[in-house]
């Protein structure tokens, strides 16, 4: 079956239990187990003196009942379950994605292909136990993304490359559609014993479960970075997270050292907090691969839950590099970018818009080359390795005058802006140094900003107005002449690439 096609579909059968079902029963159970002599007396109107319910219904022959009410309460579930996954339905057309849901409040959401600003697929352990997968279509605006959870794993994979194939503006093509269950496997012509369909599923499911985050067939097998697992502990580790943890560390030496134990009490649970953090950390980013395919950037993470977003063509509105003080002796840096989608500020969204968790300058090239093809000439090269180490100078930036120390006395020299075609670069931080990386296409409005001082010192701040996000382009001390040059210069460059981008269009012939 073909969910693109126009009509209503469901979604996959186990739905109801991966959105809750195993936690109702967990929850169900617990109190239960915990509140079982209070309801046997309820329901019952056995009095107990202390001795075993479950005895009570047996000596009272009340089993019968027992089992009965058990098997009623299972029943409701299931059936409130069932309907709530037949109303939830869903359709791709040529222009849309719809998702209709409720039993007694009905929604309705529509999200329009153009606005489409990238497609993720995520996958818990116990999704992925059961083949299904969940799909983020993430769309500009506020709260305006679409989710469908929970599809079959192939059949997901499948989906998103015929959401991106419409949101590029290709034609539908006039193909015979092709039937395929939930898992997305196509049903058979001949008939097939049950044993054989049986080891099918089961050798799809460990496919699946084993294969990597890159779909094979839509993107190349290798990635263009690979993290070795040591510098991805050793970015974890070497965090201001871990600086507050050793103070707590050394607070509960001292307590022991002078006979106190109240400090253990106090700071064990920080510190057991803290490793958990970690772990959490480094198996959300093991397996991560980047590579390029023709729908876009796509990034994949995680061990047992895993994640991959694609960000096609012209969604990304800038990209941050930057450099935290202690990653500084290994030459370590990171990328992230703004999408219109992952607008909000957000721990899961500020997750998504990490395109490389950490990598040295070679890996920062390589990826700064999928998400701008056309920056990737020698100069370009050239530019990025300035913009990112250079201490200011003669290097082909426009660098803040000597008098932005009275107000950036450690990072004026590295203040600066370059113009590459179609490209911002702006450049500052001392002890984290920062790149940013706008396209003039994306850009929304420039702003130039002068208060007493800077009027003063005859400097300006010139800030690049994209979508919110992790990256802030804006320079804080820019001669206050420049800053009116480069604002004037760079609004009237952003309508003229604007006018001639088709980026977003990127599959239209």
């Amino acid at each position: 079956m073909r969910f693109a096609d126009g009509a209503w579909h469901r979604l996959h059968p186990a739905t109801p239990l991966l959105r809750g079902g195993l936690a109702f029963v967990a929850i169900a159970g617990f109190v239960i187990a915990n509140l079982r002599e209070r309801l046997v007396d309820f329901f019952f109107r056995v009095p107990q003196f202390g001795d075993d319910p479950i005895d009570e219904i047996v000596n009272h022959g009340f089993v019968g009942w027992a089992l009965l009410g058990v098997l009623g309460v299972l029943l409701a579930i299931i059936a409130v379950f069932t309907v709530s996954w037949r109303m939830h339905t869903f359709r791709i057309t040529d222009d849309l994605v719809e998702v209709r849901s409720g039993i007694l409040l009905r929604t309705h959401r529509r999200a329009r292909l153009d606005r489409i600003q990238g497609v993720s697929i995520s996958r818990n352990l116990l999704a992925r136990i059961f083949g299904a997968a969940k799909l983020d279509i993430t769309v500009a605006g506020n709260d305006a993304n679409v989710q469908l959870a929970y599809l079959g794993s192939a059949a997901t994979d499948e989906l998103r490359r015929e959401i991106l194939t419409l949101a590029s503006g290709a034609r539908r093509e006039a193909t015979q559609p092709v039937a395929l269950d939930q898992d997305g496997a196509e049903h058979p012509d001949a008939p097939v014993s049950t044993g054989a369909r049986l080891g099918g599923l089961v050798n799809r499911r460990v496919g699946e479960f084993l294969a990597p985050e890159l779909d094979p067939d839509a993107a190349p097998p290798e990635s263009v970075v690979r993290i070795p697992l040591l510098r991805l502990v050793g970015s974890v580790v070497l965090t201001g997270f871990t600086v507050v943890l050793v103070v707590f560390i050394i607070a509960i030496a001292v307590g022991l050292s002078q006979g106190e134990f109240w400090p253990v009490l106090v700071v064990l649970p920080v510190i057991l907090g803290g490793g958990s953090f970690y772990i959490r950390r480094v198996s959300r980013q093991l397996r991560y691969t980047i590579a390029g395919t023709p729908d876009g950037v796509r990034v994949g993470y995680g061990l047992l839950s895993t994640n991959n977003d694609t960000l096609p063509p012209g969604r990304i509105h800038a990209i941050g590099v930057d450099q935290p003080l202690l990653w500084r002796p290994f030459g370590w840096w990171r990328v992230r970018v703004n999408t219109a989608g992952h607008a909000s500020r957000d721990r899961q969204n500020r997750e998504n818009t990490t395109v490389l968790p950490v990598g040295n300058g070679a890996d920062v090239r390589a990826v700064l080359g999928l998400i701008l093809p056309s920056f990737t000439d020698a100069e370009a090269q050239g530019i990025i390795e300035s913009g990112m180490v250079s201490r200011g100078g003669d290097d082909g930036f426009t660098n803040a005058p000597r008098r932005a120390a009275w107000l950036r006395p450690f990072s004026w020299r590295r203040t600066g802006f370059r113009e590459h075609g179609s490209i911002v670069l702006l450049r500052r931080g001392v002890l984290s140094r920062d790149l940013v990386v706008v396209p003039l296409a994306r850009l929304q409005s420039v702003a130039l900003e002068q208060g007493p001082v800077h009027r003063m010192l005859r400097l300006a701040s010139v800030r690049m107005q994209t979508v919110s996000g992790p990256v802030a382009a804006a320079l804080e001390v820019v001669p206050a002449d420049t800053a009116l040059a480069l604002y004037r210069r760079t609004a009237a460059d952003a309508v003229e690439w604007a006018s001639v981008d088709t980026s977003h269009h990127w599959g239209a012939s």
